[in-house]
């Protein structure tokens, strides 16, 4: 199966937080994608604090080898954009550096 996109989610605590920005707006330029909000907070499935990436099929492998030496101690979750939020959020994920419990009942129907 191909998705024709997907989400990297930076993870970061509190004190990681400048960190996260910088980041974010790195990745935005270097690599022209959507960007969304750094979040202070743990929001949706997420267990802490995070930020959402948009990256199109094309640019994933260069986005996520980029990521692996750059990440700056920022743990990454990575997952597909689907049909169905919970199999894109529990059977097709990744992570770079340490994996975390999702809260994956919000999509339960």
């Amino acid at each position: 199966m191909i998705f024709s996109s997907y989400h990297f989610h930076l993870y970061f605590s509190s004190h990681q937080m400048e960190i996260a920005n910088a980041l974010a707006a790195q990745i935005a330029e270097e690599f022209q994608l959507q960007v969304g909000r750094v979040w202070d907070r743990p929001v949706g499935p997420h267990p802490i604090n995070s930020c959402q990436i948009t990256v199109p099929y094309e640019k994933f492998e260069s986005l996520a080898s980029w990521l692996l030496v750059h990440r700056q101690g920022l743990d990454i979750f990575i997952h597909p954009e689907g049909e169905d939020d919970l199999v894109d959020h529990r059977d097709h994920i990744m992570w770079i550096g340490r994996s975390y419990d999702l809260k994956l009942d919000i999509f339960k129907k």
